[in-house]
């Protein structure tokens, strides 16, 4: 009997290095901008991340971007440990620290908007002229220059978000291929966790990913299908909403036996 084929290993998804540069820094500008609005008290709000206030999840954002140019100045590691797609499954042992980083920059700086500007000047300068494939010492391994920015997409997606449901009427905007890019890297990110392809998850107009054990569909109408909208997909996937309440809720269709996400997600908090 010859021997059992080998399944095949998904493509990783390669993401465009000029785009993703201008994505977050288009992004972070979106959020300084809006920041400039806030008043003492709307920086004091909750949040629905814990005890976190708005000002404690502003400095956390600039923390997030300006850990790029700390990156750069360290010295260049020999080679990439880590890609993408490990993102959502190595940053849980540090949420206690990155939290805590958070709240000390807050309590010490008194002007959360200069921080904001500081934290985009030198962002923008220190990536001038250096290479997409230069590797960066982070806090959870050596990276890629680019992959390290995909993964700055979803700390500002998402926290776009949070500012804007802590604070009503803010609207922060999101940019196009920020929101693309942080919801195909956590739709690659479920079918890395569930590889398979009995079901069908659509995310559009930005993703489409195969996932789950069992039969594979080749054609014609999938049996098993998801579908939702970027932004949901995004709270599904980091935890700000539950799959059940999105079901009753309506705000994510699925069908098939094979359809349910709910014991897979989230995919990281």
């Amino acid at each position: 009997m010859p021997p059992a084929a080998k399944k095949p290993k998904p493509r990783t998804r390669t993401y465009d290095p000029v785009k993703t540069r201008t994505a977050v820094l288009t992004q972070y500008a979106n959020i300084r901008t809006a920041a400039l609005t806030l008043t003492p008290d709307q920086l004091a709000l909750p949040t629905r991340l814990g005890d976190w206030t708005v000002r404690d999840l502003v400095a956390h954002i600039a923390m997030a971007v300006g850990s790029i140019g700390l990156a750069l100045d360290r010295d260049e590691p020999a080679k990439a440990e880590i890609g993408v797609l490990d993102y959502t499954s190595v940053t849980a042992p540090f949420a206690e620290a990155i939290a805590a980083g958070s709240r000390d920059l807050a309590e010490r700086t008194p002007d959360i908007n200069a921080l904001l500007a500081r934290t985009e000047e030198g962002l923008t300068e220190r990536l001038t002229g250096v290479a997409d494939t230069r590797v960066l010492a982070v806090r959870v391994g050596a990276v890629t220059l680019t992959d390290y920015l995909v993964t700055r997409t979803v700390e500002l997606i998402v926290h776009t978000d949070d500012l804007n449901a802590a604070v009503p009427g803010l609207d922060v905007p999101y940019d196009k291929q920020a929101l693309a890019t942080c919801t195909r890297l956590l739709a690659d990110a479920l079918a890395a966790r569930a590889p398979g392809g009995s079901t069908e998850v659509r995310i559009p107009p930005y993703a489409v990913v195969q996932c789950v054990e069992g039969p594979r569909h080749t054609r014609g109408t999938p049996p098993n299908v998801v579908e939702t909208d970027p932004l949901t997909w995004i709270r599904l996937a980091t935890g700000r909403v539950q799959w059940a309440d999105a079901l009753d809720k309506a705000q994510v269709s699925a069908s098939g036996e094979r359809a349910d996400l709910g014991g897979l997600l989230p995919l990281m908090a």
